[in-house]
């Protein structure tokens, strides 16, 4: 860890409004904290996020922030790191920001292998807009809107990630705050698009996916003998309905991202308008 930077330092000023209990308190601790111990500081940290209550992160951490619109966190995050890949870029967002309206972005994101991190906090439910079934619920999930259940089963979102040809896939818990921060460090340091889905529970509108009911079920990777390397062995995880696993569970250790492949290594705030370059020309490339 950087003995200038702690976890601290990525602070804001500003006073979280989550739900007291909230699985966001623990999640964003980790990033922060995941952050200072791989020598990041907030002068070249940016944090993006959509819309519900895993948006306000960035109101809460001291760095380069936006605040998107709904879905649309990671085409922002992705043009970002590619205007200067100097910068370290993580992306928030929920399991209905991320799954649902912005699940066709997370298929592109997940392949291009921009080098940014994702960590979206998963509750299996919409919470800023007082309790409905989100793209994770249970089929039989009772809310105000289903109150017979979605009945329709849960979109698995390691396995859209494995599909659309991920490099580094792993599930963490907010509230085992030693594995979750390792977990996303290992995102962090990995090269190309970490994705992290952390189950961060809503205790105001979720009594079902709860704190213990994680505690009780998750079945921790490193505990195991999982080779996360192994592509056969993380799908069988992921289809794995009858468990919860955290920790990584599927990392291409040759991985190589999209900057490296494209020799995409200029800030482009230092090029002269008109210049051309190729960088720029990739970043035309997606819109």
């Amino acid at each position: 860890m950087s003995s200038e930077v702690r976890f601290t330092d990525f602070k804001s000023d500003k006073q979280p409004t989550w739900c007291p209990g909230c699985g966001d308190f623990g999640t964003m601790n980790g990033m922060m904290k995941a952050l200072a111990e791989t020598g990041n500081d907030p002068d070249n940290t940016f944090v993006v996020a959509g819309i519900g209550c895993s948006g306000k992160i960035g109101t809460y951490m001291h760095s380069y922030a936006l605040h998107g619109v709904h879905g649309r966190a990671l085409p922002v995050g992705t043009g970002v790191k590619l205007a200067n890949p100097n910068l370290e870029v993580m992306v928030a967002g929920g399991d209905g920001d991320g799954y649902s309206i912005g699940a066709g972005h997370f298929v592109h994101a997940v392949r291009r292998n921009v080098d940014m991190t994702y960590v979206v906090m998963d509750n299996r439910i919409y919470g800023l807009t007082k309790g409905q079934a989100s793209p994770t619920s249970r089929e039989d999930f009772q809310t105000s809107t289903t109150p017979e259940g979605p009945k329709q089963p849960p979109v698995n979102p390691m396995a859209l990630a494995l599909a659309a040809g991920a490099t580094f896939i792993a599930q963490s818990f907010s509230s085992d705050a030693l594995r979750h921060q390792e977990i996303i460090q290992k995102a962090i340091e990995h090269d190309g698009f970490g994705f992290v889905n952390t189950f961060s529970p809503c205790v105001t509108f979720n009594d079902v996916d709860t704190y213990d009911y994680f505690r009780d079920s998750l079945v921790d990777l490193q505990d195991t003998d999982h080779d996360s390397s192994d592509f056969d062995a993380a799908k069988d995880k992921i289809l794995d309905s009858s468990k919860e696993y955290m920790g990584v569970i599927y990392q291409e250790e040759d991985s190589v991202s999209y900057e490296q492949q494209h020799g995409v290594t200029e800030n482009m705030s230092e090029i002269p308008d008109g210049a051309p370059d190729d960088a720029m020309d990739l970043v035309r490339e997606f819109y």
